[in-house]
């Protein structure tokens, strides 16, 4: 089974989370940021993962460390899960389209933790989440994954449906990434031999 669970406890944050990569959907979030639950909720959902997931930070301050190790701890919990990546399609993506909003997402379990975002947020809150946070997130949870994941807006002027549109796009583009490699289902997808 590709699971993980892991936690991280720092002066700012307390996270606690357990991922199943081959699950139906189900998640558990309670990260103390209800618009960052809502996005886990439906990531979870649309990547058909399992997460089961708790942050008790300082959010008195901001969402910002909250946010950030999350993201830290979901990467982690991927990369666990994912071991050598044996007989996985290694790459993945989508063009997703939530309402007037159009994401596309892009991923390679390289082995290489990077981020390229050019997701254009109309608005610096939604409700009381700053929008910047979505950035930390995915960078967060890239580097830490060790994955290579692209995030670009095509269209959208509702800052909930882009960002909703990313975490659902990623979601899918992850799932079809770490899906079974039916014609090679012991081997790693890189002529290395390794990806790390």
């Amino acid at each position: 089974m590709r699971q993980a669970s892991l936690s991280r406890k720092t002066a700012e944050t307390e996270v606690e989370l357990f991922l199943n990569l081959d699950g139906s959907g189900k998640s558990e979030i309670a990260s103390g940021i209800g618009f960052l639950d809502h996005m886990l909720t439906l990531f979870s959902r649309h990547g058909r993962f399992d997460l089961n997931l708790t942050c008790k930070g300082d959010t008195y301050v901001d969402d910002h460390h909250s946010a950030e190790d999350i993201g830290i701890v979901l990467g982690r919990a991927f990369a666990e899960a994912l071991g050598e990546k044996r007989g996985v399609r290694r790459y993945g993506h989508t063009i997703l389209p939530m309402d007037e909003a159009l994401i596309l997402t892009a991923v390679d379990l390289s082995g290489r933790g990077f981020l390229a975002y050019d997701l254009r947020i109309p608005t610096e809150k939604v409700g009381t989440f700053d929008t910047e946070l979505v950035e930390e997130f995915f960078r967060a949870f890239a580097v830490n994954a060790g994955i290579t994941l692209h995030v670009r807006s095509l269209a959208g002027s509702n800052s909930h449906h882009v960002i909703e549109g990313a975490f659902k796009s990623a979601a899918r583009s992850l799932r079809e990434a770490v899906s079974a490699d039916g014609a090679d289902p012991s081997g790693i997808p890189s002529t290395k031999g390794v990806l790390s």
